[in-house]
């Protein structure tokens, strides 16, 4: 006879990847929404700004509070990740390999909505663009020194190119982190199942034909 549908689970991602996670979620939405009043302060081109409604801090001043939070946390969650991912082998297992061949293959696959997805493997597109955004996670945390505090870190401000240059590419590698953000919610609503995976941590499939023996 067959049984009711029973409940396999099979462990995803650790609790540590989706603590890391969310808080790395939660910092990045202050440093970005506060990012974008300090931008309205003075403004890089022209006299664009950012919609008041879509930011953080009210002003100048508890912007720049908010944004000094938001980034003490996300580097203390990044060196959490970081070392976790670096000793258990998490990163590697991850991210890697990264060859150009496969990448071509999946990015057209995905173009032509044909990918498979499978929680908790990343296919190449996915390794590439995880091990972009943590390039550019790098970029951004040594732009923001350089426009922080110009005079102490002069080799690196001078390295970017002087303040507004700094100031440039730090904008530019929000854009980039932003874009990720929203490609990986985009995912998200694509392939829902891969939500629940980052809460509980794994994934529950619901069995219907299973055989149960008298």
């Amino acid at each position: 006879m067959h049984a009711p549908p029973s409940r396999a689970e099979r462990p995803i991602h650790p609790l540590v990847v989706r603590i890391t996670h969310w808080v790395n979620a939660l910092a990045m939405l202050i440093m970005i929404t506060s990012g974008w009043r300090i931008y309205n302060a003075s403004p890089i081109f022209g006299d664009w700004a950012f919609p008041k409604g879509i930011t953080l801090g009210g002003w100048l001043g508890g912007a720049l509070q908010w944004h000094f939070a938001g980034m003490w946390l996300l580097v203390a969650n990044g060196l959490v990740y970081l070392t976790y991912g670096l000793v258990s082998g998490h990163l590697r297992r991850r991210l890697t390999p990264l060859r150009p061949r496969e990448i071509a293959h999946d990015f057209v696959a995905a173009l032509r909505f044909r990918l498979p997805h499978d929680p908790g493997v990343y296919n190449a597109v996915q390794r590439l663009l995880y091990v972009a955004v943590l390039l550019i996670g790098i970029v951004i945390v040594l732009s923001g020194l350089a426009i922080w505090k110009p005079v102490q870190f002069a080799p690196l401000t001078a390295l970017m190119g002087g303040y507004d240059t700094a100031r440039i590419v730090h904008f530019l590698a929000m854009a980039g982190i932003a874009g990720f953000v929203v490609v990986h919610l985009a995912l998200v609503l694509l392939v829902p199942r891969t939500l629940p995976t980052m809460i509980i941590g794994r994934e529950i499939h619901f069995g219907r034909n299973r055989v149960v023996k008298p």
